[in-house]
């Protein structure tokens, strides 16, 4: 599915990047050493987390997009790392829990 598409249906606010990329698998999880565990490549991934190093994590497992949830906002530090290695960062007032159940039932798969 075209995370274009997602960012249109559940209405995310866009901070940087591609939107026009394949998302086929998601991720929940504010552990960074858990989501390298877990992550599939192609994946989204929702989290509360915003420090810098979630790019790095992006990169590692080839997560294309980070949804933060709950209103948190990405630091500028982080939104140039993002724009310099491509991952597309998102942002929404709601919930993880929302957020994953509504991508779960787009398709998107654990």
């Amino acid at each position: 599915m075209k995370l274009s598409e997602i960012v249109k249906t559940l209405n995310l606010e866009i901070c940087c990047g591609n939107c026009e990329v394949d998302v086929r698998y998601g991720c929940v999880g504010d552990l960074l050493s858990e989501v390298m565990a877990h992550a599939k490549s192609d994946s989204i991934w929702v989290t509360v987390q915003s420090h810098v190093n979630i790019i790095a994590v992006s990169v590692i497992t080839g997560i294309r997009a980070i949804v933060l949830c709950n209103a948190h906002s990405f630091s500028n530090e982080t939104i140039e790392k993002a724009k310099a290695e491509g991952v597309c960062l998102l942002r929404t007032d709601k919930s993880p829990f929302e957020i994953v159940g509504r991508l779960y039932g787009m398709g998107i798969e654990p």
